[in-house]
This record gives C-alpha cells, sequence and structure tokens, in this order.
C-alpha cells in the first residue's frame, strides 16, 4: 500500500505515458503489471469543479450529494499513476475504456471526506487485445461507500479501428431524446474532470491516433445517460462502451425500466442499466 499526500497531476502522467508507449507492446494477459494499491486519505472534493462537472454532464448542480460518477473522477488520476507506470504492460496511448460497473451505497456528500484507494485487479483476454480492470474504492467513516471497476483494452490493431454495430441484447429501447452534441464537449469534459486526452479535444488531436474527428469521453456518455436516467441513492450502475460518439455529432438517447442506450440509428455507443441496490 502506497498512501499519497495529494492527487497526482494528470498532465505530467499523460506525458509520461505517451513517452514510454512507444516502447511497450500489448502484452499478454499473463504478463505482470503494477501491485500497489495507492491510498488517498482526506480528500475533499473542490466544489467548484463539482459544479462544473455537473453542468457538463446534465447533473442537476443544486443537488447535495456527488453524482454517482464523480467519484471515478476523483480516483482518475491515481489510476493514470498505475498505467503509466513503467511497469504497467500495456501502452497507455491507445487504451480504450471499455466497461465500468459502479456501486453506490450511500449518498455522498458533497462536502464530505473520503479515502480514495486504486489498484489493478488483473489483466484478461480479450477478442481485441489485452484488457486490464481497475478497481476504484471511496471510503467515508471507515465504510466503503462507492466502488467501481473500469476496463480498460489494448487493441493489438490499428488504434483507430473500431468493431462493427451489433445488435443491442434484449432489442433496441424506445427513444426517450435527440441530442445534439457541440464539438467543444470533449475540452468542456477535459476542464471539468482534468481528462484531457488528445483523441477527445480537436480533429487534428484525435487524428494523431487514427480517429478522423475527436471523440467524446466514454465517463462523459455515461454521466449523461445516467443523469437523464435517474439513479438511486444506493444503486449497481453498468455501462459498455461499444462505439465511440464523434464531435459534433446528433445522438439518440433511448431508455426503458433499468437499461439505457445512446446511439446514432442502429449504431449502439453506449449500452447500460441501474439497478436499485439489495443490502
Amino acid at each position: 500500500m502506497i498512501v499519497l499526500t495529494n492527487a497526482p497531476s494528470l498532465g505530467p502522467l499523460f506525458a509520461l505515458g505517451a513517452l514510454r508507449s512507444p516502447f511497450k507492446r500489448p502484452a499478454a494477459a499473463d504478463a505482470d503489471f503494477p501491485r500497489a494499491r495507492l491510498v488517498l486519505p482526506g480528500l475533499r472534493p473542490d466544489l467548484g469543479k463539482l459544479a462544473a462537472y455537473e453542468r457538463v454532464c446534465g447533473f442537476g448542480t443544486g443537488d447535495d450529494g456527488l453524482p454517482v460518477t464523480y467519484p471515478h473522477v476523483l480516483g482518475f488520476p491515481l489510476a493514470m499513476r498505475l498505467m503509466s507506470a513503467r511497469e504497467f504492460p500495456l501502452p497507455l496511448l491507445g487504451l480504450v475504456h471499455t466497461s465500468v460497473e459502479i456501486e453506490r451505497r450511500a449518498e455522498l456528500p458533497g462536502d464530505g471526506t473520503y479515502e480514495l484507494a486504486v489498484h489493478i485487479e488483473k489483466l484478461s483476454p480479450h477478442r481485441r487485445g489485452t484488457e486490464a480492470t481497475v478497481v476504484t474504492g471511496m471510503r467515508a467513516g471507515g465504510e466503503v461507500v462507492w466502488e467501481s471497476r473500469s476496463t480498460y483494452l489494448a487493441r493489438h490493431g490499428s488504434p483507430g479501428a473500431t468493431e462493427a454495430p451489433r445488435e443491442a441484447p434484449g432489442g433496441p429501447l424506445p427513444v426517450v431524446a435527440e441530442w445534439h452534441l457541440a464539438g467543444d464537449v470533449g475540452r468542456r469534459y477535459g476542464a471539468a474532470s482534468g481528462d484531457r486526452n488528445p483523441i477527445h479535444l480537436y480533429p487534428f488531436t484525435a487524428r494523431l491516433f487514427g480517429f478522423p474527428r475527436a471523440i467524446a469521453h466514454g465517463m462523459w456518455t455515461a454521466a449523461r445517460c445516467l443523469a437523464a436516467h435517474g439513479v438511486p441513492t444506493a444503486a449497481t450502475v453498468r455501462a459498455e462502451f461499444r462505439a465511440p460518439v464523434p464531435l459534433p455529432g446528433t445522438v439518440e438517447y433511448a431508455a426503458e425500466g433499468g437499461r439505457f442506450q445512446l446511439r446514432s440509428g442502429d449504431r449502439i455507443h453506449v449500452e447500460g442499466s441501474v439497478a436499485p441496490r439489495i443490502s
């Protein structure tokens, strides 16, 4: 366990990971990886940054609690420190966030004090490469109040390649709203979250990694859907990021019961679910 006194700065971590990426090749799932557990105690959310995040994602800014996806933002610098490390066997550049599962066990006051802990749980084989699972946990008063598992894929092919559209499990959902996404969504979310990955910022920076246009952050698409759907205080949330969302663009938000989708015609970008957590 490594106890930190401050959250690492994302800018230098992105730069370090970018410098090391050309010297790494996507490794097999049996490769070794950093086993350290990073812990950041005494964390108090910055209410100004929180408000900016709520605005760009569509959450109500008058709510007292943290949005269900916000602890991911708080823990992301710790995850980046692990994934930019020399010992991490996958190149940081080109890593694709493929899924997230979140369990919120209690209300998370915006003015609360928390302890964050992040570790890499495992590497797994994937049909398109190797996937790393990163676990982020948040405690308050010694109790786990929030936990997530995110998967990140290192593809063994072209960085800009995308999968063909797949039929949604259970069929398409009814459209609730059409959203017109501005070209600066990636920059605004990056400013609020600190995640300034170049594939999300400008067309010319996205083209360096094989994308013809900037694409929306996966966690922004999930947060935007969950803000529209609504999430109980104690809940389990799952989202699978199936295809990039080009910026600018128009997408359809569809939902029914506990399921939601973000899609463009027959192409599904995000498929997810929300379920009340039973103690």
